[in-house]
Parts: structure tokens; C-alpha cells; sequence
């Protein structure tokens, strides 16, 4: 075989390559998804006052930090999986959305007396909100760790940990729904600590699981 027939062979294994571990990741993600709002709505419900929630900048901002949580961390899906280490701006991208929940925390304290600021952070559903997202989070989690297994993951935990702030954070989105407390100050406690839960679970698993 001439050298160029080599690296035509090579390179269209590895494409081919490339397509079924796109399509296996984007299985997980999809077949968690399906399971986790099969959750919801077989065991929750969306608060009473959705439709007015909607129109309100406070549950409209959780909602958006945690689908952007989704967002950068699924961007990283398909670079995590791969046998190559995953550095600089990737990595950074993972500092929007705390960046913006940052901004709103530092908004309310400047808008809302200082009175209120403990009660709004303590809410009343932070119990609810710490087993809830993980709850919600715990099929899309395991569907995307099943999914990585197809690839060859150079930095495993890290791999993981993407894996449980994509389901931490359609989670958190989920249990938005149906959370009435909608102040930056109880997101950023609260959420945060869900989302944390569910990530060091996916790291340990994903340092266990995906090593190869």
C-alpha cells in the first residue's frame, strides 16, 4: 500500500471514528434528557404561578444560568472524550455561568435592604433543592458516563465532572419549574451545592470508570 492510500485509510477510519462517538454521546445526552423529564413529571409539578413566573427577571435568570451551565459544559462533550488533554479556553468557558450568577448576586445585595438578604437566601425549599437536582440529575449522568466509555478519555475525572454539570445543570433547570425561590442569593447557595454534589459524584465515577 502506497504511504498517501495509508493516510487516506487512516483518515477516514477516523472520521468514521469521530461520527459514532458524536452520535453515541449525542444518545446519552438525549436518552437521559427523555428519562429526567419522564421523572418530573411522573413525581413533580410545575408551580401553580408558571405562566406568571415566565414573565419574572428572577425566575427567567435562574433558568438562563442553568441552561448555560448546560450549554458550555456540553460544548466540552465531545473534546473530553477524546484521548487528547483538554486546556485553555475550553476549560474557561466553564466560568460563564457562575460569572453571571455572580452578577445577579451582586445585584440583588445592591437592590434589596439588607434585612432581607439572609431570608432570601435561605428560601423555603433549600432541602428540597439539594436532593431534588441530583434526583433529576442522576439519568442524564449515568447515560452520558455510559456514553464516554465509547470514547478514550485522556483526563477521566475531568471528563466526569463535564458530564455532571450537563446533568446538574438541565437539573437544576428542571427543578426551576417548580422552585418558587427565585433569588440570586438562593441559587447561588443552594443550586450550587446540588450541582457540586452531582459533579464530585461524576468525577469519582468518571476517574473509576473511564480510565483506559
Amino acid at each position: 500500500m502506497k504511504t498517501e492510500d495509508l493516510i487516506r485509510a487512516l483518515a477516514a477510519d477516523g472520521a468514521r471514528r469521530t461520527t459514532q462517538l458524536s452520535r453515541c454521546l449525542l444518545s446519552g445526552v438525549l436518552s437521559g434528557v427523555v428519562l429526567a423529564v419522564a421523572l418530573f413529571l411522573g413525581t413533580l409539578r410545575t408551580r401553580p404561578d408558571i405562566a406568571v413566573a415566565f414573565r419574572s427577571p428572577g425566575f427567567d435568570f435562574k433558568l438562563v444560568v442553568a441552561l448555560l451551565l448546560l450549554a458550555t459544559a456540553g460544548a466540552l462533550l465531545p473534546k473530553v472524550a477524546r484521548p487528547l488533554p483538554v486546556t485553555g479556553r475550553g476549560r474557561t468557558r466553564l466560568i460563564i455561568a457562575p460569572l453571571l450568577l455572580a452578577v445577579g448576586v451582586v445585584v440583588e445585595l445592591c437592590v434589596q435592604p439588607s434585612g432581607l438578604w439572609l431570608p432570601r437566601l435561605v428560601g423555603h425549599n433549600a432541602v428540597h433543592c439539594l436532593s431534588i437536582i441530583p434526583f433529576l440529575s442522576a439519568a442524564p449522568a449515568a447515560s452520558i458516563l455510559l456514553a464516554l466509555r465509547i470514547g478514550a478519555p485522556a483526563q477521566p475525572a475531568f471528563a466526569g465532572a463535564v458530564a455532571g454539570l450537563i446533568a446538574g445543570g438541565f437539573g437544576a433547570a428542571l427543578y426551576a419549574l417548580t422552585c418558587p425561590d427565585d433569588s440570586p442569593l438562593f441559587v447561588a447557595t443552594w443550586y450550587t451545592m446540588a450541582i457540586a454534589v452531582v459533579t464530585s459524584l461524576t468525577a469519582c465515577a468518571g476517574a473509576r470508570l473511564l480510565r483506559w
